[in-house]
């Protein structure tokens, strides 16, 4: 017999607000899909959501920067008729000028953020679509909304999710779909991303730091009025409303102003 409950599929599930959104999917009725690297978090996380929860959670450990481990869970949404979720969450940091950074960094950078964010939701949206119903929520960045020196393939990346999410957004309507498509534009959250950077956390104001819990809060309290971009937390709200309203000339004269992200030797974490 078919199983009566709507699936869920997280990338980047291992950690972080991967992690965090599995769990609360998991309480609000959704059986699972875990996608990330690591076999042995993922096994642990599904254990849990399901001696905790009771939910089926499945594991499957793709590498999304690489071709076998995208195309694996391409076919997986291809074959999941009852996907009323996807959470397009993997994603890195690597700290460093564009030019002095490998070039493998920024090919497997762009592969995550945008090519498995394209493939998947492909994927998801032939069946939401066809069955009239489900969500895509594509992880993205305050940084979206700014740029400055030392990780230029992070924003500009991050400011094509939210295009990307505006495009399908709109096409949706258009289409007179009620799948819900959202650009998730968190700021500093306590998650490992930034220890896998080798960024330094006193660097920035405690108020600033958002937990996981809130970030997965705020996204899908947004779902809920159908908004398309999700900024959460008021000060961070606050600030994309004044960059949005700022001149350029004067977001470049302060692009060097706060921590050095070109100092130190880049790490990336998928």
């Amino acid at each position: 017999m078919a199983n009566s409950k709507p699936l869920a599929l997280v990338t980047g599930a291992s950690a972080g607000i991967g992690a965090a959104y599995a769990r609360r999917l998991a309480r609000e009725g959704y059986d699972l899909v875990l996608v990330a690297r690591r076999r042995e978090r993922l096994e642990a996380l599904a254990a849990e959501l399901q001696s905790s929860v009771g939910v089926r959670a499945e594991v499957l450990p793709a590498d999304l920067t690489q071709d076998s481990g995208l195309k694996a869970v391409e076919d997986r949404i291809e074959r999941a008729e009852n996907l009323e979720f996807l959470l397009n969450n993997a994603g890195f940091g690597a700290k460093g000028r564009f030019w002095e950074t490998p070039s493998e960094t920024q090919d497997d950078m762009h592969r995550l953020h945008v090519l498995a964010t394209v493939r998947l939701t492909h994927a998801a949206l032939k069946g939401m679509t066809a069955r009239g119903g489900g969500a895509v929520v594509n992880v993205s960045s305050v940084a979206a909304f700014v740029c400055r020196p030392g990780n230029t393939s992070y924003y500009a990346t991050k400011l094509w999710v939210n295009g990307f999410s505006e495009g399908l957004y709109l096409e949706l309507k258009n289409a007179r779909s009620p799948v819900r498509v959202q650009a998730l534009c968190p700021g500093y959250t306590l998650t490992e991303f930034h220890d896998v950077m080798g960024f330094d956390r006193r660097l920035v104001p405690r108020s600033l730091w958002t937990s996981a819990e809130d970030v997965v809060e705020a996204s899908l309290a947004g779902l809920r009025r159908g908004d398309l971009f999700v900024v959460p937390g008021w000060r961070y709200k606050l600030l994309v409303i004044l960059l949005r309203l700022m001149p350029r000339s004067v977001m470049y004269a302060a692009a060097n102003l706060g921590p050095a992200w070109v100092q130190e030797e880049p790490k990336a974490s998928g």
